[in-house]
């Protein structure tokens, strides 16, 4: 069947990608809500497409693709909002270790590693962002962090993992399939609920605040961007810590997005050296502009400055250089 040939599929296909395009980009504002709503959506996508009575099988490619785009959204805003350090360093961990995991998965295709590497990231960043709703994430030392993190990771990832990705279960699907399936989940979640309200609850210590679910302001020597290129100028370098992470997260979301394009056939090793090299450019770039004083708090239009510079500059390599290659796909 050709979908695209149906105007109203691709009416519903055009809705549903822009909103799981732009619904991630509200986690850096609002980031429990913003992640929430992309779970909901993430678990509703393919429901909407069979209420129009459409069932693509490419989409699982776009699937993924807004998956790794919201969560990496998502660990953006770790970086810019968590006040709790070793909250950060337990959620930079599972996010690391669950992309190395996909790449695994997506070069070799065995399934059972999904059930290795589980996406712990995604509840713990939802743990995270309910803590800091009512009470300060601080109070909770490292080992607080750890636990809640192997909670999850043992009763609630790996068997949705298992769920998903090893029996190739679907969740609507098998709502339709078995009847009892449906009073079953939700009575559970009633029974977790009500055994919260009853046993957690009442110890849990009072509020620190009313309810907050925007994003923390920055800090006061940060909030502008004039004192952000000052602080840049003062201690960035392009030989980093920062460097090499911002590397690896551009690096290892490229290769699975590459994975997923199955027109694309590119060395695993060739998408993280020129990906290496377009974030030590940019840092040179930053750096050059910082110790000139230059600084901008329009941020669409920084940003697309920067998305310009780098697709003229992908477009050149792929054009002058390394023609073959078609790394100009990478500016999308």
């Amino acid at each position: 069947m050709d979908y695209f040939s149906d105007p109203l599929f691709v009416t519903v296909f055009t809705v549903v990608l822009l909103s799981r395009f732009l619904l991630p980009l509200t986690i850096i504002r609002w980031p429990l809500p913003g992640v929430v709503a992309c779970l909901v959506l993430d678990a509703a996508d393919q429901t909407i497409f069979q209420s129009f009575g459409y069932d693509p099988p490419f989409y699982q490619g776009y699937d993924k693709a807004m998956d790794v785009f919201y969560l990496g959204m998502a660990y953006i805003a770790t970086l810019r909002n968590w006040s709790s350090l070793s909250a950060f360093a337990v959620s930079r961990l599972l996010f690391f270790y669950r992309q190395v995991g996909v790449v695994a998965f997506e070069l070799s295709g065995v399934r059972a590693l999904l059930l290795v590497f589980p996406n712990t990231f995604e509840y713990f960043f939802i743990a995270y962002e309910a803590v800091r709703a009512r009470w300060t994430p601080t109070r909770l030392l490292l080992r607080g962090w750890i636990v809640v993190a192997a909670a999850i990771w043992v009763f609630v990832k790996l068997p949705q993992e298992y769920w998903i990705h090893i029996a190739q279960l679907d969740f609507t699907d098998t709502l339709q399939d078995y009847a009892w399936f449906g009073p079953l989940v939700f009575g559970g979640l009633a029974v977790i609920l009500v055994l919260a309200r009853v046993f957690v609850w009442p110890r849990l210590p009072g509020a620190d605040h009313p309810w907050q679910l925007t994003a923390p302001p920055l800090p006061a020597e940060l909030d502008t961007a004039a004192k952000r290129g000052v602080w840049t100028a003062r201690h960035a370098r392009v030989w980093s810590q920062a460097t090499l992470e911002k590397s690896a997260l551009v690096g290892l979301l490229l290769v699975i997005f590459a994975s997923i394009l199955s027109d694309m056939d590119i060395a695993t090793w060739r998408i993280l050296a020129w990906t290496a090299t377009f974030v030590a450019l940019n840092v040179v770039g930053e750096l050059a502009l910082a110790r000139r004083g230059f600084s901008s708090e329009a941020t669409v239009r920084a940003w697309l400055a920067r998305t310009a510079a780098n697709t003229l500059g992908l477009l050149a390599i792929d054009q002058l250089i390394y023609g073959s290659l078609p790394l100009s796909r990478a500016a999308a």
